[in-house]
């Protein structure tokens, strides 16, 4: 829905002095989890591919490849998910792909607690023209219960009769709410539901209501005023979103600090009160400088060297022998397991030793 539209259902629903525009009319139903689909927008996506259960159980079981799913469900650069099977196909070592890889450890997380008792909160839905139903909120939820129990299952979910008027203030409400989720998720899922509260905002003007004030956007948005201008403050230069999204991890409160004291400092040093585009920029340049070294680059680990192995008959023994046990003359007691060349050493005799054992 492009934004006159939406601006202008808003106008409708505000004329309509019977019907509250938060306030809208759902019930909880059963659901197969096969006429459900995500919500590309949402900052919570994660962009999944959800195979049948046959070709989930076939995977697991080793009956068929990683391409093969590839090819089948035009899973390239996307997350296949099903039954007991999550598989990341977005480009190895991306910033995508780490990202992609956060989300699915929580999912097979929550997916494993689904397996052995009930989910408590549903998942939220509304209907589409198409008879399928659009994921409004609890995304991770709506994977995890495909993982645990297959995407031809069906499930609880709360359903609304209409997709809500305010959607991304909906979403925000359940971001905000959770301290297990990322900071990027929260601050995009802000930003998009600011969208629909400015929206509201001016249509509200041509109805000839007044604006929402700051406490009663607050409130709407199911925040603290505390918690307002923190998001406020973390969203006024697109740096940070960037940064967050590229791995930041410092906490909000952190953060704040930074872009504060860099507009402070700035203000003082050009005798500025108020500041233009150009001023912003200049001070995202700044904020940026300083988030990244905030960031202490984490220690680099040492890899293990293997030497190459020529058949597959010494994988075979390497993995099923107790390598400990044979006649290799390594003294397994006195090794440094914190000397990554001793080690390496170690393993390159234990191969060396199987392949002249055949």
């Amino acid at each position: 829905m492009n934004g006159v539209k939406y601006e202008q259902l808003l106008v409708s629903n505000l004329n309509n002095k019977d019907k509250k525009i938060d306030l809208e009319s759902f019930k909880y139903k059963s659901i197969f989890l096969s006429s459900i689909v995500p919500d590309e927008e949402n900052a919570r996506f994660l962009p999944a591919v959800l195979i049948e259960d046959e070709h989930a159980n076939l995977f697991v079981t080793r009956k068929i490849t990683k391409k093969q799913l590839v090819d089948t469900y035009l899973a390239e650069d996307k997350v296949i998910i099903g039954k007991s099977c999550i598989i990341n196909c977005l480009k190895y070592g991306s910033k995508e792909w780490k990202k992609a890889n956060q989300t699915i450890e929580s999912i097979i997380e929550l997916g494993n607690n689904i397996a052995i008792s009930e989910l408590i909160q549903a998942p939220t839905v509304y209907p589409l023209e198409d008879g399928k139903y659009k994921v409004l909120t609890g995304h991770r939820r709506f994977f995890a219960l495909v993982y645990a129990n297959g995407y031809g299952s069906a499930a609880q979910f709360k359903l609304y009769n209409n997709k809500p008027l305010l959607a991304k203030v909906k979403q925000f409400q359940e971001n905000a709410s959770r301290e297990d989720l990322p900071q990027y998720g929260k601050l995009a899922a802000f930003l998009n539901a600011m969208s629909e509260i400015n929206t509201l905002n001016t249509a509200r003007v041509r109805v000839g209501l007044k604006r929402l004030t700051i406490k009663e956007t607050a409130t709407n948005l199911g925040i603290s005023m505390g918690a307002f201008d923190n998001y406020n403050v973390l969203t006024r230069y697109p740096c940070i979103l960037e940064a967050y999204e590229s791995g930041l991890s410092n906490s909000f409160v952190k953060t704040k600090k930074i872009v504060l004291d860099a507009e402070n400092e700035y203000k003082i040093s050009q005798d500025k009160t108020t500041l233009n585009i150009t001023d912003r920029k200049k001070i995202n340049q700044e904020i940026e400088l300083r988030l990244s070294n905030s960031q202490q680059a984490p220690a680099k680990t040492k890899p293990f060297k293997v030497r190459p192995i020529k058949s597959s008959s010494t994988v075979k023994k390497l993995l099923t022998s107790n390598i400990m046990e044979l006649k290799t003359g390594i003294d397994w007691k006195n090794i440094d397991w914190d000397d990554h060349l001793s080690v390496s050493n170690v393993l390159t005799t234990v191969i060396e030793y199987l392949e002249d054992t055949k």
